[in-house]
């Protein structure tokens, strides 16, 4: 991708079926991106074209790329390197996913047919459609898990992303999570602090959350807590120039703990305050599921 501050922004939304690709577009839509919707891979080379051709007029283009074979997989891989001759174009591509549970549930709500499953189970059409879609998602630049999202939270998860793109600032969304209702499947990096001495088993600070002083305090007195931050803040610092060089724009860095309620808050609340301080750095700080279960 190039780093040219006056380049077209071309975003290739692809995932899995069912994921929100749909709300998606209308979110991209929203966002002023002139959209087309479930196109032929062959095609992003003519986009490309009509990009440049418009001298500037349009500035901000979001494809649906629906992959139902391995022809069509194999015509973005060339597609995709075509992109590369265009240098006034940078390119993104989002991947949508969500667990498999979550759009079998989906099917079953819309009373709709997988478009792989031939007459079979949603679920089979599900698992060959993941097959299928593994190295595409290898490629992606930005992975959204939208299992338990509704859809006003993708689109304002779309707009936090993709309102300002800027190929020369890297975006950092930092989730803490409890293990006990899975790891976030759109996490980059994932780092279990569930070693550290855990406030549940202090009758006051129970009820509360890693964003309450008591219980922030708490985690971050202790010893073993002051060494981890130490050097988990070393190794992102170093990490993410060499991630935005390798071309991506946006990390999503997943702090766990048992229930997700109290330590890994208080490890991705302190993340929040120490990262994202230069210019080429923005930070977000979201807790999955801080309000799960709370007494």
């Amino acid at each position: 991708m190039d780093s040219t501050s006056g380049a077209a922004k071309l975003v290739i939304i692809t995932g899995m079926s069912g994921a929100g690709k749909t709300i998606a577009v209308q979110s991209f839509e929203d966002l002023g991106f002139f959209c087309v919707d479930n196109l032929p891979p062959i095609l992003i080379p003519k986009f490309a074209e009509l990009i440049e051709q418009s001298q500037g007029k349009i500035g901000k283009v979001a494809l649906v790329i629906d992959l139902r074979g391995r022809e069509f997989f194999t015509s973005l891989n060339e597609s995709l390197r075509t992109l590369k001759d265009h240098p006034s174009i940078t390119y993104e591509i989002l991947f949508l996913d969500a667990t498999d549970a979550s759009l079998v549930q989906r099917y079953k709500e819309t009373r709709r047919r997988h478009p792989l499953a031939n007459g079979g189970l949603p679920l089979d059409g599900i698992h060959s459609e993941r097959k299928l879609l593994e190295e595409l998602k290898g490629f992606a630049t930005q992975i959204i898990d939208t299992t338990s999202l509704k859809p006003v939270q993708l689109k304002e998860q779309i707009s936090s992303r993709f309102t300002n793109l800027q190929s020369n600032c890297i975006s950092i969304n930092v989730i803490s999570f409890g293990f006990k209702y899975g790891v976030p499947i759109d996490a980059d990096l994932i780092f279990d602090v569930r070693f550290l001495p855990n406030p549940h088993y202090v009758d006051t600070l129970r009820p509360k959350t890693g964003q309450d002083q008591e219980v922030y305090d708490y985690v971050m007195k202790w010893q073993e807590t002051q060494e981890f931050l130490t050097k988990l803040l070393d190794m992102l610092q170093f990490l993410m120039p060499q991630y935005q060089k390798e071309g991506k724009s946006q990390v999503v860095i997943g702090i766990g703990c048992t229930g997700g309620k109290h330590r890994s808050v208080a490890i991705a609340e302190y993340l929040g305050k120490m990262m994202g301080s230069s210019e080429t750095e923005s930070v977000r700080v979201s807790h999955r599921d801080a309000e799960r279960d709370r007494n």
